[in-house]
């Protein structure tokens, strides 16, 4: 592994490009806070610190481009300025470039909250939600023709940040209306167009929490059974959403799907982060988690499944300040054969509705 050219001990948020090819963080010692960008797509994976003249804020967001620049989001008073870092690989040493994009402003003197959306599966553009009392906006900060631009205004208090494509169009957040939560699907391309992407039932809030566009399958949390649960279902199918008692977690998040499996949610691998800080990998053809302990230095909870079902972790310690792990998902063992087969007990399943995505 290659040993980044300045000493880190503070981490940050850790954020993954779209196409798993870079990844970013902030990194340094106490205040001396830095951008950090991580190449994944070689045969090892190597760090390049961006550093500036004046350190970075603790609250500074990063988003890495495929492209290999990193979109950095800062607090500048009561505005929200994003740039653009990059290595320039000047002859006396490693030097960064800054390009400014502009700020999102606040509106008409009501507080606004802005956070960065993951990365946009398409890899060139970034997307910002602004939240006020008044609703919630969705800006494109990097990837437009000249400065932040203005793609949806939606009722309500948005969050959550879910894509549901492969080319960054439909957008689903969690909206806050009337006293409920409800997933909603957002057309970035028509103008911001919501339709219903999540009721179980009428007063359940239902949160989406991660999606995989190659298979549709859906991991939900919702507390339509009773008390918040995590479950699963499938977009754009009429099957209900199963809430598997394997999954009664707590707050534990998924924060990984295996792509590739098309039209094969059933054995699409999911990890998750357990309460206990260690890793679930849980398919929903199985009826148990599989628990591992999380490497020394895991970064944020974060990582990446391969199309061929392997998961690939980020760490750093002292002794490796820049490096991946990888585990695979056990395979289940087959069911035990009964000579008087047993039906499975009776269940109450609950419906996800989901009107068309046009």
């Amino acid at each position: 592994m290659t040993v980044c050219a300045i000493e880190m001990t503070t981490t940050g948020p850790f954020t993954i490009a779209a196409d798993g090819s870079y990844a970013a963080r902030l990194a340094g010692n106490g205040e001396a806070l830095y951008a950090e960008r991580w190449t994944l797509a070689g045969p090892e994976p190597y760090a390049v610190p961006l550093p500036l003249a004046q350190p970075e804020e603790a609250d500074s967001e990063l988003l890495p481009l495929t492209d290999g620049r990193v979109l950095i989001h800062r607090r500048v008073a009561e505005r929200h300025a994003f740039a653009l870092l990059y290595p320039t690989g000047a002859a006396a040493g490693p030097r960064t470039g800054e390009l400014q994009l502009g700020a999102v402003e606040p509106e008409e003197g009501r507080d606004v909250r802005v956070r960065l959306l993951p990365p946009s599966p398409d890899g060139r553009d970034a997307f910002a939600l602004a939240v006020t009392d008044a609703g919630t906006t969705v800006w494109r900060v990097a990837g437009g023709r000249s400065g932040p631009e203005r793609v949806a205004r939606i009722p309500g208090r948005c969050s959550g940040g879910v894509w549901l494509d492969r080319v960054g169009r439909l957008l689903a957040l969690d909206r806050e209306l009337d006293g409920t939560t409800k997933a909603v699907a957002v057309d970035l391309v028509r103008g911001g167009e919501v339709s219903p992407l999540l009721q179980i039932t009428e007063a359940s809030d239902d949160r989406l929490l991660l999606a995989d566009p190659d298979s549709g399958l859906l991991l939900i949390r919702s507390d339509a059974p009773g008390e918040p649960r995590l479950g699963w279902g499938v977009l754009g199918s009429s099957l209900p959403v199963r809430f598997p008692e394997c999954l009664r977690l707590g707050d534990a998040h998924p924060f990984a799907v295996q792509p590739g499996q098309a039209l094969m949610p059933e054995t699409s691998g999911v990890a998750l982060r357990l309460p206990d800080g260690g890793i679930g990998l849980w398919r929903p053809a199985d009826r148990h988690l599989f628990r591992l302990g999380a490497p020394a230095g895991w970064l944020g909870g974060t990582g990446l499944w391969s199309p061929q079902g392997r998961l690939h972790l980020p760490y750093a310690t002292p002794e490796v300040p820049c490096g991946i792990v990888g585990m695979s998902l056990p395979v289940s063992p087959p069911p035990p054969v009964r000579l008087d087969p047993v039906p499975p007990p009776p269940t109450r399943p609950i419906p996800l509705q989901q009107a068309p995505l046009r």
